[in-house]
């Protein structure tokens, strides 16, 4: 049964389901993959925001447009700036130029710059999925303690 036509759901509850499985999602992802979800996010709100601004619709494209910036500044604000050297300074540049120029789109009401920066996200999305997350850390195993004396 299709939960969007199930008259025993409440309207909001199809969402409120994919809600907590992306919620659980976020929560159990090693870091290689919550920086793959986060330039997903950030691709798909700036390929959004450009549909938006084809289509005249402000308030949706500035919408997106904060979406992909505030993702953005999630993905800077982590860096670790002793331990990235070269590769986090010049990642903390290119975040930073890629929020300008989200800027300038929705102040503008340009795509050019919208299609900029989609191209560097996707450029940089598709070398973080060949990244591999590093194995799990051994987890202790369970020896029950004896008690009696």
């Amino acid at each position: 049964m299709n939960l969007q036509t199930n008259p025993n759901l409440a309207p909001n509850a199809p969402r409120r389901i994919q809600g907590a499985y992306l919620e659980d999602e976020i929560l159990n992802a090693d870091p290689v993959k919550l920086v793959q979800m986060l330039y997903s996010g950030a691709l798909d709100a700036t390929g959004a925001a450009r549909q938006h601004l084809a289509s005249g619709a402000i308030r949706q494209r500035s919408r997106q447009i904060m979406k992909a910036w505030e993702i953005l500044f999630e993905l800077r604000s982590s860096l670790d700036q002793q331990q990235g050297g070269e590769i986090g300074r010049s990642l903390t540049g290119l975040y930073a130029y890629m929020q300008g120029r989200l800027m300038e789109a929705n102040t503008q009401q340009s795509d050019a710059p919208l299609a900029e920066v989609e191209s560097l996200l996707s450029t940089l999305g598709d070398a973080w999925q060949g990244v591999k997350p590093p194995p799990a850390p051994e987890r202790a195993t369970y020896e029950p303690v004896n008690c009696s004396y």
